[in-house]
């Protein structure tokens, strides 16, 4: 999960609260372009290229953004004596005049973010000045450089919250925010900072401070203690040394992600650290080498060149990861870095850890015992590393109590430790996806006294969720889910799992609601939904069904997918089974349909609420060609026609032309030779018979 930028959001969460505190009501049109709510006037997008002079003189917030407005008169802001917030984000302006906000010296907040501020900084700077209670200032992405920053809120001593994000600054020093003594929040983002030397020092109330996105190599004597959320992720950090202090810092969100980190940062002894973002690193320990070679007494050195003088640090990293206080640490993210084994007793520092993230790394071994107890973890990620075994102390009752998400998926796992799930009584969503599992019970094989290893879930009557996709699994059987709860099951990429028929999952026959069989080489005779009541989501894409399982129709799905399979066509009645009227969302892309027996894609078509998402690339066949059933050439339906007519009417058809001329040659015939043949009767009758 990406980690959020603190800084930027809550400074937006700031402007927000602050433009949006009017009370909802219906809009009204001012007289000229704006829209006005109570106090508020809306001009925004308006092609405007001055401020509107002809609004309530009440109005305490004016949004002017998305316009034209090049220049700030000084008259321009004349009629607003009340006005609280002003927003002119995304206009084209380059001058605000001096004497401009001498009628709205209560103004509060003010943003000027992408604009062209940088032309006449040192007029705009004055006309600042006339602001004594102006609380947030936005001057984002306006080309400014750290001298024209510095000479813009020189005198803006009231300023709590500021941001100057999407600028050109690169060094920052002590002259910059010299005056700011009030300032909270400092949002530096996306600039191209390279240096930064004491320029934080007097900001004596600086609690969020966000510099992610510049070309920052490092952060040596770290020392701002009042700090409480500092990001400086998306920078090029090689390392991270906090000041060596007793002092409490009111640390509590580090963001150091995405960056070039080599070790473990050197945090505050004593902080309130409770979030430490290191994702995307390149860190590893080396108290060991993977040659067994130990460096346990083996220090590093840094060498800070400050101007005329030289520092000289030394810092033994493995044995200063002890020294900071992580007691209060509850989201650990290690994750995409280097790391191949973790030092002895490092989790053990952080008893109130509730979330971890070791994936995307070069575990081969991880070990869960008493040492590490972890009792509060609810998260543990370990996938995406080389893990062949997952230790556990036997009888440590105290393992992972509160574990709520386990992903082991995409290791080399082949088992688990036995009853490893006994102790986790909150446990619902186990990820052993792309692992060579297999679930117990195994059928004993042949000459061999042991059963093959396996992993056990039975019993484990809190589990939800359990993907198996991937591993490998070969005929399933006997009662393998016994005693769980499952509503998600993901059994995806198991060619050889349903050998049989799916006795295996009656177990979970009322509380299924999710159950993925993709690329299962199912078959349409091997296969039985109908005890299945409760699924609401089913997957069958990436198989080989021909057929289409008729135990489906009396299901009540929400979700079907039936992609890439060998299905010819869906039955003709399918939208008045069970099915079709609970239907949401359906696939069926990736099938060789007959172009004239579509009746059922017609149907499906005129129900209300029906979703087919792949529906632009479906296809049908016919005579060799591959057509869209959505446009089907005319020469194709007539020929269809004739295909699937009725054949007794078929037949009745071609016999009327013959019938009707046999018929008229009669009465020709019969016509021509009327004469000869009724003297002919006559010939023959014309006597009578006697008595």
């Amino acid at each position: 999960m990406e980690a959020p930028l603190p800084g930027l959001s809550l400074l937006l969460v700031l402007l927000a609260v602050g433009w949006g505190s009017g009370a909802v009501t219906a809009w009204t049109m001012s007289p000229g372009v704006c829209e006005l709510v109570q106090s508020t006037a809306d001009c925004t997008g308006r092609w405007l290229s001055s401020v509107p002079g002809n609004l309530r003189g009440d109005t305490e917030e004016l949004l002017l953004d998305d316009n034209t407005i090049q220049v700030l008169g000084n008259a321009s802001l004349l009629s607003y004596h009340q006005l609280r917030r002003l927003s002119l984000t995304k206009n084209r302006l380059e001058l605000i005049k001096p004497g401009v906000f001498l009628s709205s010296q209560g103004l509060h907040a003010l943003s000027l973010a992408d604009n062209l501020l940088f032309t006449n900084y040192s007029l705009t700077a004055a006309a600042l000045s006339a602001l004594p209670a102006l609380r947030t200032l936005d001057l984002a992405g306006n080309r400014l450089t750290e001298d024209m920053v510095s000479v813009l809120v020189w005198n803006l001593s009231s300023l709590e919250s500021l941001s100057v994000a999407r600028n050109i600054i690169m060094r920052l020093d002590s002259s910059v925010f010299t005056n700011l003594t009030q300032l909270l929040e400092l949002n530096l983002e996306k600039n191209y900072i390279f240096e930064i030397d004491q320029a934080f020092e007097g900001l004596q109330r600086l609690q969020r401070l966000n510099i992610a996105y510049n070309y920052l190599p490092c952060v040596v004597e770290f020392s701002l203690t009042q700090l409480r959320v500092l990001n400086v992720s998306n920078n090029v950090i090689e390392w991270f040394l906090a000041l060596e202090s007793d002092d409490l810092f009111e640390l509590e969100m580090l963001d150091l992600s995405h960056n070039r980190l080599l070790f473990f940062p050197v945090l505050p002894r004593q902080s309130k650290l409770h979030s430490l973002l290191l994702k995307d690193n390149e860190m590893s320990f080396y108290q060991r080498l993977p040659n067994g070679t130990s460096l346990a007494d083996v220090t590093v050195q840094f060498l800070l060149i400050d101007g005329n003088s030289t520092n000289i640090t030394t810092v033994s990293l493995w044995d200063e990861i002890c020294h900071s206080n992580l007691s209060s640490l509850h989201l650990l993210d290690m994750s995409q870095n280097q790391v191949w084994y973790l030092p002895e007793g490092f989790l053990a520092q952080m008893p109130s850890l509730t979330h971890l993230k070791l994936n995307q790394n070069c575990l081969e071994t991880f070990q869960l015992s008493e040492g590490d107890p972890l009792t509060m973890l609810a998260e543990l990620d370990l996938s995406q590393n080389q893990l062949v075994e997952l230790g556990a102390e036997v009888g440590a009752g105290d393992i992972l109590p509160s574990l709520q998400l386990f992903n082991l998926s995409t290791n080399r796992l082949r088992v688990l430790p036995p009853g490893v799930f006994a102790y986790t009584r909150k446990i619902t969503t186990v990820d052993l996806s792309h692992n060579r599992v297999d679930l117990c019970p195994q059928p004993a094989v042949a000459g061999k006294a042991e059963t093959p290893p396996c992993v056990d879930i039975r019993g484990v009557k809190t589990l939800t969720h359990l993907s198996l996709a991937g591993c490998g699994l070969r005929g399933l059987s006997g009662h393998p889910f016994q005693g769980t709860s499952l509503m998600h099951l993901d059994l995806s990429d198991n060619h050889q799992a349903l050998s049989g028929d799916l006795g295996w999952l009656q177990d979970l026959a009322l509380t299924l609601q999710v159950l993925s069989l993709r690329n299962t080489s199912l078959s349409s005779t091997a296969v039985d939904f109908s005890a299945f009541n409760s699924l609401v989501r089913l997957d069958l894409s990436g198989n080989s069904l021909s057929v289409f399982p008729s135990s489906l129709g009396i299901l009540k799905l929400l979700s079907l997918d039936l992609r890439d399979n060998c299905l010819p066509a869906l039955p003709p009645d399918v939208t008045r089974m069970p099915l079709g009227k609970s239907l949401q969302e359906v696939y069926l892309s990736q099938n060789p349909y007959n172009c004239c027996t579509l009746g059922w894609w017609d149907s499906l078509q005129r129900v209300e609420g029906l979703h087919v998402p792949d529906g632009q690339e479906m296809t049908c066949s016919y005579a060799s060609h591959t057509l869209s059933p959505r446009a089907l050439p005319e020469p194709v339906l007539w020929s269809c026609r004739w295909q699937t007519a009725d054949l007794a009417l078929l037949y009745l058809v071609l016999a009327l032309p013959t019938c009707l001329t046999l018929l008229v040659a009669f009465a020709v015939v019969f016509l021509t030779l009327k004469q000869k043949l009724l003297k002919m009767v006559k010939s023959q009758c014309g006597v009578s018979s006697p008595y």
